[in-house]
Formats: C-alpha cells, structure tokens, sequence
C-alpha cells in the first residue's frame, strides 16, 4: 500500500518525515511511505509557492498507485489552491482517502461538498514524537491501512459526522466550498484561540444559513487559550458558550469529544464511518 504525504500549507522537516517513515515502517511494513520534496519547500510562511503546492497535491490525487494522502501538517494556506485543484482531480482521485485537520478542513470539506473521495478528520504525518509516544500517527494509521475502528472518535455511534476546526469552518462559511451537513453532528475544537473569540465564531456558527438542518454539536479540545484570555477573564465557561448557542440554532449540544490539537485526537471521517 502506497500513501502520498504532501504539504498544502506549511512545511515540515526533513527530520520529522524520517520520524513518521520509521515509525509507519515498524507499525506496518506494508506501507510505503512517500515524502515529496515539496513538504520540505521554502516559500516564505508556504510549503512552496500556492501553484507548488497545488501542482503536487494533484500529481498524488490523481495517481492511481496511491492509495492516501495524508496531509503534513495545518497551518495557514490549503484554502489558497483550492480554486485550482478541485476542478483538476480525475477518476483516481475519487477512489483515495485524504486525512488531515486544521487548516486541511479546508480541503476536506471542499471534497466532501463535491462527493471527492473519502475526507478524514484526522491526525497528521508530523505527529509521530516522543512526546507523545506516536499516539495519534498509530491512529492515523490504523485508519488509513486497516479502517481500524478502534481508531475512530468513540461517540459516533454510526450518526454522520464532520469535523472542524472553528477558525477553518468560520472561513469557509459563504463560500461554495463549504459542504452540506444536513443532518450531520458537527465537531469543532480549537487552538490558540482567546474565549471571547470562540464566543464570537459561534455566534456566526449559529447564525449561518449553511448549517441549518445539522442533527447537533459536540466540543473537542480547545487548547493554548492565550494567557489572559480564558474563562474567567471572559466570565463564561465553555460549555455554557456551547450550550447557549445551540439553544440559539435549535439544535443539541452533544457533550465533548476526543478530537483537536492534542494527542487525544481521533479519527472522524467525513459522513459514516
């Protein structure tokens, strides 16, 4: 089995690929662990220049010798080439299976709107370190190789599912690339964000015409809140945030779930797993 790692954000280093093909090689042989050059590219905040990044997400996706694509790693900048490479995936790449989150729901989501392969919430190809003992490049994994379901956020229970995070799905609102989720629990979880940011992106969650119709939302890890910036200086935990504003739209809040930007992060694909 062959799965294509590239970068339609920000680079990685060489170093950590090695990490993620030595960890993949002990856990299973099988793969074949492809790195192109293009995760390691140079190109100010970008992995290479927006047509880079764009030309080598399609050389993959549209190769039938692969299998996956898993995404290097979030940051800013998947949104960019989204107007050039969604019109240029073929036959091939309708078959594959793309993971990734943050910045990568961008992707993600642009795909699922057009029924494009199989979109995975998912860790990335960086998330093989010691710290984290490889937790979350194993699930990952498991998923991509096996459709392991031990990998899978414990709570779906079979319901659609998408998830988000806030910041990426806040943008992509009113756009066309944003999908459907009619009758779909909506994760969401966050980073680096201040409170009062995640009340003012649910505000906007709640009010959109474009997620009318979601069966509910469920909260995963909102992490790296800014010093300063958290529930007391806001004076609102978050999971009264959570449940005002799903009172507003109508729809339940769910409870918390095991996804975001912490080694706890599951896997959730895009619509029944």
């Amino acid at each position: 089995m062959k799965i294509a790692v590239v970068a339609p954000a920000r680079s990685i280093t060489p170093e950590a690929a090695a990490r993620a093909q030595g960890f993949a090689a002990l856990l299973y042989p099988q793969v074949e662990l492809t790195y192109d050059p293009q995760c390691f590219a140079d190109g100010g905040h970008f992995a290479g220049n927006d047509a880079l990044r764009a030309e080598t997400f399609l050389k993959y996706a549209n190769d039938p010798g692969f299998a996956a694509i898993w995404f290097a790693r979030g940051g800013y900048g998947s949104n960019r080439i989204l107007d050039v490479v969604m019109p240029g995936l073929g036959a091939a790449a309708r078959a594959k299976t793309y993971m990734g989150y943050s910045d990568m729901g961008f992707v993600l989501g642009a795909l699922y709107a057009r029924g494009i392969g199989k979109p995975v919430h998912g860790p990335m190809a960086t998330e093989a370190t010691e710290r984290n003992k490889g937790a979350p490049a194993g699930r990952a994994l498991a998923w991509l190789v096996e459709q392991n379901r031990a990998a899978l956020e414990p709570g779906l229970h079979g319901r659609p599912a998408a998830a988000f995070n806030m910041a990426i799905l806040t943008a992509m609102l009113g756009t066309p690339w944003m999908p459907d989720l009619t009758d779909h629990v909506l994760i969401l979880e966050e980073v680096g964000e201040a409170v009062y940011r995640i009340d003012r992106m649910m505000w906007q969650i709640a009010d959109a015409t474009q997620l009318r119709g979601i069966a509910g939302i469920r909260l995963g890890s909102v992490t790296a809140i800014p010093e300063g910036a958290g529930e007391a200086e806001f004076g609102d935990t978050l999971e009264r945030i959570m449940l005002r504003w799903c009172r507003s739209m109508n729809v339940p809040y769910l409870g918390r779930a095991a996804v975001g930007h912490d080694a706890t992060n599951t896997v959730v694909p895009f619509g029944v797993a």
